[in-house]
């Protein structure tokens, strides 16, 4: 059989309990992971208790409000609160997703908050995305076009702008890739459905004139390969966007080249 071996100070133990008088009967009792570097202690599972009658509605509101009245010491990432820029991305419940657009009804029990998975957590929630944001810089995201003038346009049909729907949108929350298996094991080499998804959003941009560079450079048994179709990027991408879908695109368009 088997046997894993985990690093020192690695198993997640049972932390602080901040609770409500019982006079508050509509509080939520909310669970989040904590570690700090700045210490040797095991990560635990700080437990508070939300009075939901003083609380916004949404997961991030109860975070703000845990940081802002309970235990100012909680780190987390978090801007727009509208879904927007993908910073508060963390998993919630079992799944990951934005806690700004993530309702805290929709959690029946117990909410429970951790990082995203497989990824270096720096403290508390927030988690290292460097690897990723160097995956994305490597597909040069942004448009390859020969300039001739000054007053040169790049016309687009409406059909070829319709292609970008559904790619664009994609606000490099990390949801995606750090739910993809393939992306926890090679996540070195295979890029990840968060980049292929991008990587795809220039393929189809009739303007762009590196598509044959673009194709070659992604021909490669690990930067997109990797990929076996298991779905979790699509399940989990809090914009409904289908990253599954796009990767197949890709190596459609390799074997038709």
């Amino acid at each position: 059989m088997v046997q894993f071996n985990l690093p020192d100070n690695s198993k997640l133990v049972k932390g602080d309990e901040h609770s409500l008088p019982d006079n508050i009967k509509n509080k939520k009792k909310i669970s989040i992971y904590r570690w700090s570097p700045e210490d040797d202690k095991n990560p635990r599972m700080d437990s508070y208790e939300v009075d939901l009658d003083n609380c916004g509605p949404m997961v991030l509101d109860a975070i703000m409000k845990i940081k802002n009245e309970i235990d100012p010491t909680l780190t987390f990432r978090r801007s727009c609160r509208e879904g927007i820029c993908g910073s508060c991305a963390m998993n919630i419940d079992g799944t990951n997703t934005l806690a700004c657009t993530k309702p805290i009804e929709d959690v029946k029990k117990e909410i429970k908050i951790y990082p995203l998975p497989h990824m270096p957590v720096i403290k508390d929630l927030v988690t290292n995305l460097k690897t990723l944001y160097k995956q994305l810089a490597s597909i040069k995201p942004w448009l390859n076009i020969t300039k001739k003038s000054d007053t040169d346009e790049n016309l687009q049909s409406r059909e070829e702008r319709a292609k970008l729907d559904g790619l664009y949108e994609c606000i490099l929350c990390a949801c995606c890739s750090t739910s993809c298996p393939s992306y926890w094991w090679n996540s070195d080499k295979y890029l990840g459905p968060a980049v292929l998804l991008q990587s795809y959003r220039w393929l189809q941009d009739s303007r762009d004139e590196s598509r044959k560079e673009r194709l070659e450079e992604l021909d490669d048994a690990f930067k997109v390969y990797r990929c076996h179709t298991i779905m979790n990027c699509t399940q989990t991408c809090p914009k409904g966007l289908n990253p599954a879908e796009a990767i197949s695109g890709i190596k459609r368009m390799i074997a038709s080249r």
